[in-house]
């Protein structure tokens, strides 16, 4: 049986799932897709056999659609996943789950409500091979216990008009999932500072402190211009592992030595991309998950609104969860 997938927004995240669906996952096609710009929709249906609706809500009744992915704007992911919860159906929501943490929650109750688990949540380097050797690598063993985790995340330039918030709510917050799925910890504290020019593309760096002790460095530059470039090392007791780098081949020509970067984050995360969509059509199938979860989504939402305080403030900022559902 194929499952009929339908995604709703078909800007830049939209439609690369649409493509994905189409033509690179197994056991699922592409259903229905909807967007405000019915010329973005169609162009991402083009090839694929799916119907063009008129908006997220009559992809979510589609009786032909059976999971549906959200990638609208940020702000109307809480709507439209309580919309899915209350038919019935699984959903993928791109991050954040939601923009409040009062939405997250909204979340995690109706979830739970209908006794299934039916939300994740598109955190999707927890699939990329690179990270996952990481992990590995950690809870191998050998190295000891995790002691620093060091991660940087740099774009080319904003994508948007930018206020400094964003680059943690929206860049950090990769950064703030893959350590708390790393380490396999929550966060208690935040600590993030700036450089004092009146710039505000300019690097933030956030220190989060974790509830076993361990601490993670983030640098997240939105504006620096010579490629896409995301790293990682974590410092444990008894040695390190580095993220291997993906820039591809090595061109050594007139005494210098370069490598290629990426222009945004899809090349670099092409086939994390694939493997989260796969694992997510095969778990509905098998009635098990491997991604990121509803509570996962409001504990990241959570901690980079801390962060955002910590910014706004100046001052170390205390992160408390509530008590996840049994």
């Amino acid at each position: 049986m194929s499952l009929g997938i339908g995604i709703i927004g078909a800007g830049i995240m939209g439609a690369d799932h649409a493509r994905i669906v189409a033509g690179q996952v197994s056991g699922a096609h592409l259903a229905a897709i909807s967007d405000i710009s019915e010329v973005r929709a169609e162009a991402a249906a083009a090839g694929s056999g799916a119907r063009v609706l008129a908006d997220g809500l009559a992809v979510i009744a589609d009786p032909a659609v059976d999971a549906v992915i959200v990638a609208a704007p940020d702000a109307t992911h809480a709507a439209l996943v309580l919309a899915c919860l209350a038919a019935g159906k699984p959903v993928l929501c791109e991050k954040p789950l939601a923009v409040t943490v009062e939405e997250c929650l909204a979340i995690v109750a109706a979830e739970a409500a209908t006794g299934r688990t039916l939300v994740q949540v598109g955190f999707m380097r927890r699939f990329d091979p690179a990270y996952v050797a990481m992990k590995a690598t950690l809870d191998g063993g050998t190295l000891g216990a995790a002691l620093l985790l060091h991660c940087v995340h740099r774009n080319v330039a904003p994508a948007y008009a930018f206020e400094p918030f964003m680059a943690i709510a929206n860049s950090a917050v990769h950064e703030i999932d893959i350590a708390r799925w790393l380490l396999g910890r929550e966060f208690v504290r935040a600590t993030v500072t700036r450089s004092r020019t009146a710039r505000p593309a300019d690097p933030i760096l956030l220190t989060l402190e974790s509830a076993g002790g361990a601490l993670v460095s983030i640098e997240v530059f939105i504006n620096a211009r010579y490629g896409y470039d995301v790293r990682g090392e974590l410092v444990c007791e008894r040695g390190t592992v580095t993220l291997a780098p993906v820039f591809g081949n090595v061109l050594r020509h007139d005494g210098a030595e370069a490598t290629g970067f990426a222009t945004d984050w899809r090349p670099r995360f092409a086939e994390a991309y694939r493997l989260e969509l796969q694992s997510w059509v095969r778990g509905i199938a098998g009635g098990r998950y491997e991604g990121a979860d509803a509570w996962d989504g409001y504990a990241a939402t959570a901690t980079a609104i801390a962060c955002v305080r910590a910014l706004e403030t100046g001052r170390p900022v205390d992160i408390s969860l509530v008590a996840r559902p049994v």
